[in-house]
């Protein structure tokens, strides 16, 4: 009986260290909500009206009048780098470039009679049958002669690059981005009239107007947020990149440039209208604000939030500089950008390295599914 009894008890330790040797199951990524970092809320706080313009837009006309013969574009559609967009009737430009070839035959035909009229004169003086005047003469009329063929060459090849004119390309990828609306087939428009403006794909900008008195709140290189009015989530990190050396006579505001980053292109589209959100009174440094639940107390008793590493999916303690603290919100000067995914609450039951899926306050994922889960308890 007593070695039955041992030998259960010696089954039970092997079972239980059986199962001790299983690995365990892999953890799940835990859904936090995040936020983008706001424009601090006050006095300070100012926001602008403003509109989506490409940073290079270009008026395209035809460099020669003529007759408009077909238009092959529209305003919104997009175009490479030497498409045709327009052409103008080419008769008129082939007979000029025939008559300047003409014009230039007569003078090569003239040249060369001068040029053996020369040589018979420089003989006949040579035996000093003429006289030195005489052979001058000649020899003048000889670089006459020659000035008339290059001065019909090159009339030649102006006239000749005119039937080139006759054709409008787009001189950079792009989209059309406005058109003439007299534009069509049979028009006659003259040499210079803006017939397209292109608008091109070398970068996104909002214009906004600055009144005179926020002049030097905003310089060149301040940090701004926009705000495009027709869609949700969070603002774009944009910066000023112009501002005009003279203000509207009109209205008495100074025109300037907000530049968007590469990656914002997507998010914006040519028209559209934007708010712009700046700091007045920063030096260009614009204060953030975050939800109170966002702030943690990290090392050596610091504030610190949590951010989503957004190729991973994984948590990270940021330290930060928190301001005067507000009954929801607090500003954040240094640590964060606007641009960052800070966890906004439940910090206390996280972990820095924790596997995470980022979620809006819609319950919709913001980053890309990270990679399985298959993370060990305690990793």
């Amino acid at each position: 009986m007593k070695i039955a009894r041992w030998m259960g008890i010696a089954l039970g330790v092997a079972a239980l260290a059986a199962c001790s040797d299983k690995p365990e199951a892999p953890v799940a990524a835990v859904p936090v909500l995040v936020v983008h970092p706001l424009v601090a809320a006050g006095d300070g706080a100012m926001v602008f009206p403003g509109e989506v313009r490409a940073r290079q837009e270009s008026a395209l006309s035809f460099r020669v009048a003529g007759k408009l013969l077909r238009r092959d574009v529209d305003a919104g559609q997009r175009v490479v780098k030497g498409q045709l967009l327009a052409e103008l009737d080419p008769a008129d430009f082939a007979l000029q470039a025939r008559a300047s070839q003409a014009q230039l035959a007569a003078a090569q035909a003239e040249l060369v009679r001068a040029r053996d009229d020369h040589k018979r004169y420089e003989t006949l003086a040579a035996q000093q049958l003429i006289s030195r005047s005489a052979l001058d003469q000649q020899a003048a009329a000889f670089k006459a002669a020659q000035g008339q063929v290059d001065a019909a060459r090159a009339n030649a090849d102006v006239l000749g690059n005119q039937a080139g004119y006759a054709q409008l390309r787009a001189p950079a990828d792009g989209v059309i981005a406005s058109r003439e609306p007299d534009a069509e087939a049979g028009q006659v428009v003259a040499a210079g009239q803006t017939l397209f403006t292109l608008a091109a794909d070398d970068g996104r900008e909002v214009r906004i107007d600055l009144p005179e008195a926020m002049l030097r709140d905003f310089p060149v290189g301040t940090a701004v947020q926009v705000e495009p009015w027709s869609r949700g989530g969070p603002m774009l990190p944009g910066t000023i990149r112009e501002v005009a050396a003279a203000a509207d006579p009109q209205s008495r505001t100074f025109a300037a440039r907000v530049s968007l980053a590469a990656d914002a292109l997507a998010d914006v589209s040519l028209g559209q209208s934007a708010r712009v959100h700046g700091l007045a009174g920063g030096n260009g440094k614009t204060a953030l604000q975050l939800p109170l639940s966002a702030l943690q107390r990290g090392a050596d008793d610091r504030a610190s939030v949590w951010v989503v590493d957004p190729t991973t999916a994984r948590l990270k303690a940021v330290p930060v500089t928190a301001g005067a603290y507000g009954s929801d919100t607090v500003p954040v000067m240094s640590g964060v950008t606007a641009s960052d995914w800070v966890v906004a609450a439940g910090g206390h039951l996280l972990r820095a390295g924790q596997l995470v899926t980022a979620v809006d306050r819609q319950n919709r994922p913001v980053l890309k599914p990270a990679a399985a889960a298959a993370t060990k308890a305690g990793e």
